[in-house]
């Protein structure tokens, strides 16, 4: 049998955060395919259902290249295997199938470091296969984590090896495309979970309040909480060391939080536009805009990190430049993308109010982020 290589979502990651070239093979059913796909600034990806290729490749034998490697991939890493084999019994060399498919590519955190804070640095986890992004903050050995997925054991990993003690968990609000694990790891570091209690009156479990001007410290630096309403009636930004701007769902890079993931878009799109019209434009415009999501590749920076500074963004973001409240309106309560899959049920989930098993949970995550007004 010829031989099939396997490559991680981790090596997979890397290869496209550092812009190779790739040519990857997707199995899965077009409408999965159509709905969320791997993306890169050098990616070629082709679909082909799996079920087309069960008499061997002959549709595709024309398509495939000659020389480079192929990545084939599926929704958990099976049938991508056997695609794969077939590829290579055909006589292609660098034939590799991706360890877990599109599961494992939604769950894994790359860490990117973003900059310096005082004694410090604060780092990016970029989840590329989902359009997550969460923080760890650290000045002298203490640190804060804002917007934690639920894959704790990656964040756990980072913690260890660089040795940071973390007295701060926080959620800038509460999470509809996906599961947070904040409270589970403040519980695992005997830190203390923060969330905006507007965002909290269904919540079944304990937290700390994060209110308007709140300060908290981790080392020599400071993180200080400023209150951002729109895409959530609680949503809550963080200004660290008056240089970066951590704005969650409220502010993107190509966009702007939508309001209406707790069915509140005509009571909260005010609120939004007070937000980035009024609250932001007091703030200086040097400030590294790093919001908690990014809806494709385009957003990433050469260094696979997603931030800018806000006053470019106020400059080149079509959200941010439109006079007319009517139009602004109308631009974030119609025409709405689709709403996250399972987004009712992420909500009860980080309401505490239903507590799935891990494959349940993941099932709930699956597709892309959709928490920006396109």
């Amino acid at each position: 049998m010829a031989t099939v290589n396997h490559i991680s979502v981790k090596e997979l990651t890397k290869k496209i955060l550092n812009h190779e070239n790739l040519f990857i093979l997707d199995v899965r059913n077009k409408d999965a395919f159509d709905d969320w796909k791997v993306e890169g600034k050098h990616v070629h990806i082709m679909n082909t259902p799996y079920f087309d290729l069960m008499e061997g490749i002959d549709p595709i034998v024309n398509d495939l290249p000659k020389s480079d490697p192929i990545y084939v991939i599926c929704a958990k890493g099976g049938s991508s295997q056997m695609v794969a084999e077939q590829i290579a019994e055909a006589g292609y060399d660098n034939v590799y199938s991706v360890e877990g498919g599109m599961k494992a590519w939604s769950e894994h955190l790359e860490p990117v470091k973003i900059g310096h804070v005082k004694n410090g640095a604060i780092y990016q986890f970029v989840r590329v296969g989902k359009g997550c992004l969460s923080y760890i903050i650290e000045s002298n050995g203490e640190g804060a984590i804002i917007d934690t997925n639920r894959m704790l054991d990656q964040y756990e990993s980072f913690i260890s090896q660089h040795n940071i003690k973390i007295k701060h968990v926080l959620d800038t609000h509460l999470h509809a495309d996906h599961i947070s694990g904040g409270r589970e790891l403040a519980e695992k570091m005997g830190a203390i979970y923060y969330l905006p209690p507007k965002d909290a009156e269904e919540v079944t479990f304990e937290y700390t309040p994060l209110q308007d001007g709140d300060e908290y410290k981790v080392g020599d630096t400071t993180i200080k909480a400023i209150y951002s309403p729109g895409h959530t009636i609680g949503s809550t930004s963080f200004v660290v060391d008056d240089q970066y701007l951590l704005t969650g769902d409220i502010l993107f890079i190509d966009s702007i939080g939508r309001p209406d993931l707790a069915g509140k878009a005509e009571d909260w799109v005010g609120d939004l536009r007070t937000t980035l019209y009024n609250r932001y434009k007091e703030l200086t415009d040097d400030l590294l805009v790093l919001p908690a999501h990014f809806m494709t590749s385009k957003e990433m920076n050469a260094d696979g990190s997603v931030g800018e500074r806000l006053g470019i963004l106020y400059r080149e973001n079509h959200g941010l430049s439109i006079a007319s409240e009517g139009e602004f309106r109308s631009l974030v309560t119609e025409n709405l993308p689709p709403q996250p899959n399972a987004y009712q049920d992420i909500r009860q989930v980080n309401m505490g109010k239903i507590s799935p098993d891990n494959e349940e949970k993941r099932e709930m995550e699956i597709g892309p982020n959709r928490c920006a007004v396109r």
